[in-house]
């Protein structure tokens, strides 16, 4: 077998440096027709196309934010293995093995941070992502043939809620006070549907009250069913981005270029008379097209995936190092924290529900339904549909607040910012009762506040 290596490194001459090529050549290609091999003979490479535009590739472009947010993924799955392993789904022996992560276990109370840091960021993440999809307009189909791009918006939002559900069922397993009463505001919510809210509710947590129906249900959601149901939507949205062919910014490149000569190139002709010599003849080419537009997949695409991703597992990991995971009391279904929240990416909800809910002598207008279903099922239903809602011209795919989309874009920034406003009110400013308290006011002591 050396033998043949030797034979192989040899008879490629002085640019073949021996059986370290073989072993490296997908990820270090000396020619195009090695990255292209690279691409169809590696699983992970596979994930590429064989050639992808520069514009595509700007960090300031997508900000890697799908990338991003597969890193924290892949770093919840690498760190839920451990905690899948040492945590007890008993609401007798919950909160002790949680308590023994964080006091006992070596690097237990690391492992839980960087879980904890990577689910919150997961869903700051998945937010950003959808908000940069819709500020480029990305989701609208541009010259390539079959594309689908609005149905991988309608697959983003599947994931966006899917994220949302995945840290939410996560959020009751330490199974102490602020696991549990921001689980039970959280249902409380959904009890508020007509009709149908209170068996919505019983069916979230397998009973009338949260015990251990309602924590295996959490538990097994978790770690089987959502997080398998990620993976395969975040498979078929990568899959989706391959068919659509790329980024939106590609297609922008293809429709608002510039038709360009390519350079002629020396060339040699071998005739009956003889060697003729010349030029190649000169081929008018589209922006993507051109030589100069694209580069291989390996190793320049593969290369930045990688820093996206090792960036990310080291920013969690440092962060980990220094911000603890909150662990309170044991969970107890007598002393209700005063105030009680939700988690904080559903605060603006209950903010909502606060503020939507109106006495009018004897008749009160439920809060919950308006804040809790209506005006969110509202807001999902049209985020999902937008995309042939929006009639602006394929030129304005691909850029970022395109001068044609200058409106809706307001909206949207418009909206992402009342609720960051909801949710800092909701977080800080809501005391005892939920009473509005600036930032630098004193809480007063309360029974039953913890």
């Amino acid at each position: 077998m050396l033998n043949i290596l030797k034979k192989f490194s040899t008879s490629n001459g002085p640019e073949a440096p021996g059986a370290r090529v073989l072993k490296f050549w997908s990820l270090r290609p000396r020619s195009d027709r090695e990255a292209g091999d690279a691409v169809t003979s590696n699983f992970l490479l596979h994930w590429f196309p064989a050639k992808v535009s520069k514009a595509s590739m700007a960090w300031r472009y997508s900000f890697w934010l799908g990338t991003i947010t597969a890193a924290l993924f892949l770093l919840l799955t690498l760190s839920g293995l451990p905690l899948l392993l040492l945590y007890v789904p008993s609401v007798e022996r919950a909160y002790q093995s949680v308590k023994d992560l964080e006091y006992v276990i070596t690097f237990g109370r690391w492992i839980r941070a960087v879980h904890r840091i990577a689910a919150h960021a997961m869903v700051i993440a998945v937010v950003l992502h959808l908000a940069r999809v819709f500020f480029t307009g990305a989701y609208k189909n541009g010259v390539g043939r079959n594309q689908h791009r609005e149905w991988n918006w309608v697959i983003g939002v599947a994931l966006l809620l899917l994220t949302l559900f995945l840290s939410f069922t996560g959020y009751l397993l330490p199974w102490d006070q602020l696991a549990f009463w921001a689980v039970t505001v959280g249902t409380n919510i959904a009890s508020a549907i007509p009709m149908i809210g209170p068996k919505v509710r019983e069916l979230l947590i397998g009973g009338r009250t949260i015990e251990q129906a309602t924590l295996i249900r959490f538990y097994v959601l978790h770690i089987v069913f959502l997080p398998g149901a990620v993976a395969a939507l975040f498979a078929y949205h990568m899959w989706r981005v391959r068919k659509d062919g790329g980024l939106a910014r590609a297609d922008r490149e293809e429709t608002a270029g510039v038709p360009m000569l390519t350079t002629p190139s020396a060339t040699k002709t071998y005739t009956l008379l003889g060697v003729a010599r010349g030029t190649a003849p000169a081929v008018t080419a589209r922006t993507l097209q051109a030589p100069n537009t694209t580069v291989n997949a390996v190793p320049d695409l593969a290369r930045r995936a990688v820093i996206a991703t090792l960036a990310t597992i080291a920013v969690v990991s440092i962060l980990s190092v220094f911000i603890r995971s909150p662990l309170e009391e044991p969970a107890n279904a007598l002393v209700t924290p005063n105030p009680a929240k939700a988690p904080w990416y559903f605060l603006w909800l209950q903010e909502i529900v606060t503020d939507t809910t109106i006495h009018l002598g004897r008749f009160t207008i439920n809060g919950a339904f308006i804040g809790g279903v209506v005006l969110p099922g509202l807001l999902i239903g049209l985020m999902t549909v937008w995309p042939w809602l929006d009639k602006s011209p394929s030129l304005a795919a691909g850029v970022w607040f395109a001068r044609e989309r200058r409106t809706q874009n307001l909206v949207f920034i418009l909206v992402m910012v009342a609720i960051l406003a909801l949710t800092f009110i909701g977080m800080v400013m809501r005391g005892p009762y939920w009473q509005f308290y600036w930032p630098w006011q004193v809480w007063p002591d309360v029974p039953g506040r913890i």
